[in-house]
């Protein structure tokens, strides 16, 4: 676990002109945190640099700027005495040693210049301790006053001080550590855990996007059942997203159960996970089922029913949206369409499937359609591997079926051949609500495989329903 040549990995310019600049003041420099952290895993993906100078982090970043000739802007935060900038790709922030002070009715600290020791007990999580000397006589030295390091080997999410005292001075930090379990598949050590569960209704202090910033970033990991499984067992996810914890549980009536559609929930996330990196798409598998606590009933020889559930779904979204402070734009649309239609390909694959259907599918989804059929793949979560193979292979179907009938007859991104202005035309008629009819009819007749989808053949439909609505031309053709 733990990389022992980690110091190979601190041989470049930008960290011997930090040097040079701190030994030239005669002040202790390191790098810090999560670089750190994921250094010592063999993770070189890491983009962010913390660099701890125990004195003044703005003046080390901007003399380390002009050593390295840097052009970009330097961002200040003189209230928190912090300056960053961006250098060989890498953002690189500063920061001197500081110690902080809370009040209950807000995370954002009162922050005064501190000792080293000071500022590694305000930080969260004792992985996130660790530093990397880089003054050149203690070069490459390790920074652990925590044992961060066996936490490291033992996979363990732990605070430095005092679990309450951690998280109720910044409760964000509550997110975070469901957010490093699930990234670094870790577990949350037990005082650690009763913290989050003692103090979860501190969240409700942090600002809604700082939430959502987090949970996308549970969602963005490669198995997001592990954070939403801490944040359902420690109460916070029923604070977050009580949409999801209402799905939890199994109801037996006359020896008739339903699963259990939270757990599924996370199967299918994790399983769709696997096979896509879209944010907005992963988060319509999360929500794919919100719809089936309002619409369970119970009905006698049928069992457990969820009618409309989809639809149910697609109209929560906004509320939740809103609600978490993300995009009330083509992204809330997107999630919305793909639940709406969740269930349409699973009916498709258990029916002999006709072009007619298939044409509605790929015009209603449209460049979605991909993605939905994702979605419905993740969705098949059975035990039994016959059945899972049989569920899998009508998918297979249904999605060849697609390929044929939009090649033939390119229905996606379907445009009508005949437009509005061309209809006006013919008709010597204005804006109308014949013109809305006509073009609804030929969409509906290219769709049902009526007519051909070119324009010769939505022309001579077009005339024919005009007559029927009492619209002529005199022109003769």
């Amino acid at each position: 676990m733990f990389k022992r040549n980690y110091k190979e990995n601190i041989e470049s310019k930008i960290f011997h002109a930090i040097s040079n600049c701190c030994d030239d003041k005669k002040i202790e420099c390191y790098a810090i945190g999560g670089f750190v952290r994921d250094l010592m895993i063999g993770e070189k993906s890491a983009k962010d640099i913390d660099i701890l100078v125990v004195g003044n982090g703005i003046e080390i970043a901007k003399q380390t700027a002009e050593k390295l000739k840097i052009k970009s802007k330097i961002t200040v935060f003189k209230n928190f005495g912090t300056a960053m900038f961006k250098y060989n790709g890498f953002d690189i922030e500063f920061v001197g040693t500081r110690k902080e002070s809370y009040n209950k009715s807000s995370r954002n600290p009162v922050v005064k210049p501190g000792t080293l020791d000071d500022d590694l007990n305000r930080r969260d999580f004792t992985i996130n301790t660790l530093g990397i000397s880089l003054n050149k006589k203690s070069w490459g030295d390790l920074l652990d006053k925590f044992n961060g390091i066996k936490d490291l080997e033992n996979k363990i999410i732990k605070t430095p001080l005092e679990p309450k005292q951690t998280f109720s001075d910044d409760p964000l930090r509550m997110l975070r550590a469901a957010r490093f379990a699930s990234q670094l598949n870790f577990e949350i050590d037990l005082n650690s855990f009763n913290g989050l569960i003692s103090e979860k209704e501190r969240i409700k202090i942090i600002s809604r996007e700082r939430i959502s910033e987090e949970i996308n970033k549970i969602i963005m990991t490669s198995k997001p059942s592990i954070g939403f499984k801490i944040l359902e067992s420690t109460g916070l996810l029923d604070i977050i997203l009580p949409e999801l914890t209402d799905l939890k549980g199994i109801e037996e009536i006359e020896g008739q159960k339903h699963k259990d559609n939270f757990f599924h929930t996370l199967e299918v996330l994790d399983n769709i996970c696997l096979e896509t990196e879209n944010l907005w798409l992963r988060w319509a598998a999360l929500l794919h089922d919100i719809g089936k606590a309002p619409t369970k009933q119970f009905v006698k020889k049928t069992g457990w029913t969820f009618h409309g559930h989809e639809l149910k779904g697609s109209k929560m979204v906004y509320k939740l949206f809103k609600r978490l402070n993300l995009p009330l734009n083509n992204k809330l649309k997107y999630v919305q369409k793909i639940i709406y239609l969740s269930s349409r390909p699973i009916v498709l694959s258990n029916n002999n499937i006709t072009d007619s259907a298939i044409r509605r599918l790929i015009y209603d989804c449209n460049e979605d359609i991909d993605d939905l059929l994702t979605l419905c793949e993740a969705d098949i979560t059975t035990k039994n591997p016959l059945r899972f193979k049989k569920y899998l292979n009508n998918f297979k179907v249904v999605r060849e079926k697609i390929k044929v009938v939009e090649e033939r007859d390119s229905i996606r991104n379907f445009q009508p051949p005949v437009s509005g202005e061309e209809i006006m035309n013919y008709f010597k008629i204005g804006p109308s609500k014949e013109i809305g009819i006509i073009k609804e009819y030929i969409k509906n007749s290219i769709l049902d495989g009526e007519i051909p989808n070119n324009k010769e053949s939505a022309k001579l439909l077009m005339i024919k329903k005009g007559k029927t609505l009492g619209l002529k031309n005199n022109i003769i053709e």
